[in-house]
């Protein structure tokens, strides 16, 4: 059922109230005024316009921000610089540090400005990580590690760098002594023929490890040499060797060899009146006395000629700390060699290959009275 009295509120034009009579309701005018009467205001007279308020005035950065980050780019290009070229004596002079110090001041005053205080922070968060003592730490490492110190070497040092022989040494003893070439096949040869004396004798069996060697000397200038130094590969007895009496007949046996070829006899680095004390001695071979030391080391060489020969006989029963089995078993790990046993093994310093030998001639020129 259709409630008459509300329907004529709802839909179309018939149940809306009636339009206000000409000139309004009665009592209307005490209004006529609106917001602005209610304010008490006096009413605008003729057409209102309303504008939007004016945007706030943009601040711009002041010159001391700008000198702030200006000199911080400057003073980090200038340490780069720097760094590159090797310069670290230059990084930590006293100029540089007057120049990081007069920066900071730079940056503080920045800071205290409102207009300039964005730009000083981050010039100051570039400083935090390019100053003289980072940089300059970087810069060192890189030094250490390639040599490369130009920056603060004069021309004198810089030729002195490139000399091709080593100080101290005789250019003439590399010249007239063994070539690397002629090192390495004597150093074959000789422990060839040990090893054939040794497994003849005493019935041992031989293990090859590791990898020859060439590398460059330094040459005393901060630079690297044309000569070498070389170390061969070694070779251990696949049978342990622990008796003290069995040793010392292996070392008599390489002396044979060694006097037959021309050479010093073998000397015992690791017994007492070596030219070592007895608590390095204790160190190195794990025992001051002889009987109780798990290495004997002997040597000889061909001097005045380069090669130098190295015995060891590693013997792990007379190891009471367990600690010297632990660096074998490394050794082995890394190169396979036996855990003990009689090892040989050839070293040469300042030897000079053939096919350089006509440009270390050529650039010796160049060094008259090194």
């Amino acid at each position: 059922m259709v409630d008459r009295q509300r329907s004529r509120y709802v839909g179309g034009a018939d149940g809306a109230p009636p339009v206000p009579p000409p000139g309004g309701y009665h009592g209307a005018r005490r209004t006529a005024g609106g917001l602005d009467a209610a304010a008490g205001l006096a009413p605008a007279s003729g057409d209102v316009v309303y504008t939007a308020a004016p945007a706030p005035e943009k601040k711009s950065v002041n010159a001391l921000g700008l000198v702030a980050i200006s000199a911080t780019g400057l003073f980090v290009i200038a340490l780069l610089l720097l760094m590159g070229a090797g310069g670290t004596d230059t990084l930590y002079g006293v100029s540089m540090l007057v120049v990081q110090f007069v920066l900071v001041g730079v940056l503080v005053a920045a800071l205290l400005t409102p207009r300039g205080r964005m730009l000083g922070a981050i010039a100051l968060a570039v400083t935090l990580v390019f100053n003289v003592a980072t940089v300059g730490a970087m810069g060192a490492l890189r030094s250490a590690a390639t040599h490369a110190y130009d920056g603060t070497k004069s021309e004198v040092q810089k030729h002195e760098q490139a000399y091709p022989g080593v100080k101290g040494s005789p250019a003439y003893d590399a010249l007239n002594g063994p070539s690397l070439e002629q090192v390495q096949a004597e150093g074959d040869e000789l422990m060839a023929e040990v090893r054939s004396r040794l497994s003849d004798r005493f019935g041992y069996t031989w293990v090859e490890s590791g990898a020859v060697d060439i590398s460059p000397e330094r040459n005393g200038y901060g630079g690297e040499s044309m000569l070498k130094r070389y170390t061969s590969t070694i070779w251990t007895t696949e049978q342990p060797v622990q008796d003290d009496e069995v040793k010392r007949q292996v070392m008599s046996t390489i002396d044979e060899v060694l006097i037959e070829r021309g050479m010093w006899g073998l000397y015992a680095l690791n017994e007492p009146g070596s030219g070592i004390s007895d608590d390095m001695v204790a160190k190195l071979y794990g025992s001051a006395d002889v009987s109780r030391q798990h290495t004997w080391e002997y040597y000889s060489d061909t001097y005045p000629e380069p090669l130098r020969f190295y015995v060891n006989a590693y013997d792990l029963s007379n190891d009471s700390t367990g600690e010297f089995r632990t660096q074998r078993d490394a050794v082995h790990q890394q190169t396979g060699e036996p855990l003990e046993g009689v090892q040989l093994m050839i070293i040469a310093r300042e030897v000079l290959p053939e096919a350089d030998r006509a440009e270390f001639e050529q650039r010796l020129q160049e060094y008259p009275g090194f």
